[in-house]
């Protein structure tokens, strides 16, 4: 179960993949980057999220 370490940061990098993706649709005309910028925040969020999850689960063992 060691890969669940490592997983968070599988969010940050979707977040910066679709930051980029944003703002190339955003220097072109045609094209509306908001849903991207969302989905980066939302993945962001969730790498603060699981992170926290994961220390306090940590910190449950230890007590254990």
């Amino acid at each position: 179960m060691t890969y669940l370490k490592y997983t968070p940061y599988l969010y940050l990098f979707f977040g910066a993949y679709f930051i980029y993706d944003g703002v190339t649709k955003f220097n072109t005309a045609d094209a509306t980057p908001w849903l991207s910028f969302i989905i980066a925040g939302l993945a962001i969020f969730m790498f603060f999220f699981r992170m926290k999850f994961a220390k306090k689960f940590e910190d449950r063992n230890k007590k254990s």
